[in-house]
């Protein structure tokens, strides 16, 4: 699952992109201020920048610029979200760095298809259909399950947990963690509701004597082993 990160200061938008970026699978973050996000973009890098050109602290414009400046973040993909529709605008914005503009209002779906096609350059395994470890094969369009050749039935929660351990194989989530990526930010689980649904994907991919591809991290959360 791709990771974006979301610089805009206008909160119903932010709040509104948010929402359907998490709805289509991608792990958001949100930053109200250029210069808060310029910090964080120097603890790590996400795969997609969604920057809005006017920002308190830094403004969009000037952060990309410096982004594109330092060798760890010159090739974050970068969508500018501005007002600013003349043409001697959009150039100046691409000049800096952008790799695309998109001016307000736009369409909601038309962002999401311009967000998947840049990822789908930079970073395609992101985006991809279908995920594939060891023996075990996912695939998000339809929403099926093999192991071993053998289809596995999923709920749908089951599901989203497994695509989610799935897309950073080796990487220990936190319960905290697959809470906000799986059921989302705004929906109030008990972290105990993660080890249920784990034990439920368990059960559901592991038959006889497969190996269990899900690693308990003792004080730590869960991982998935992509050699097993």
């Amino acid at each position: 699952m791709p990771d974006v990160l979301i610089v805009e200061d206008e909160e119903p938008l932010s709040l509104l992109l948010r929402y359907n970026l998490e709805a289509e699978g991608y792990r958001v973050e949100v930053c109200a201020r250029g210069d808060d996000a310029e910090v964080r973009l120097k603890e790590s890098q996400p795969d997609l920048l969604l920057l809005d050109w006017m920002l308190p602290g830094i403004s969009g414009i000037e952060l990309c610029r410096r982004l594109r400046a330092r060798n760890e973040t010159e090739r974050i993909p970068i969508i500018m979200l501005t007002a600013r529709g003349e043409e001697s605008e959009r150039i100046r914005g691409l000049s800096t760095g952008a790799d695309d503009y998109v001016v307000k209002p736009f369409s909601i779906p038309e962002l999401m298809a311009r967000v998947r096609a840049i990822l789908r350059r930079a970073k395609p395994e992101s985006v991809s259909t279908q995920l594939k470890s060891g023996d075990i094969e996912l695939d998000r369009e339809t929403h099926r399950v093999r192991r071993d050749g053998q289809e596995i039935h999923l709920g749908p929660t089951e599901f989203r947990l497994l695509e989610f351990l799935m897309s950073a194989p080796g990487r220990v989530y936190s319960r905290e963690q697959l809470l906000d990526g799986v059921w989302g930010h705004d929906v109030y689980v008990d972290e105990r509701t993660v080890d249920v649904h784990v034990g439920r994907l368990r059960k559901a991919i592991n038959r006889g004597s497969m190996k269990d591809p899900i690693r308990t991290v003792r004080g730590a959360g869960y991982a998935f082993n992509d050699q097993f």
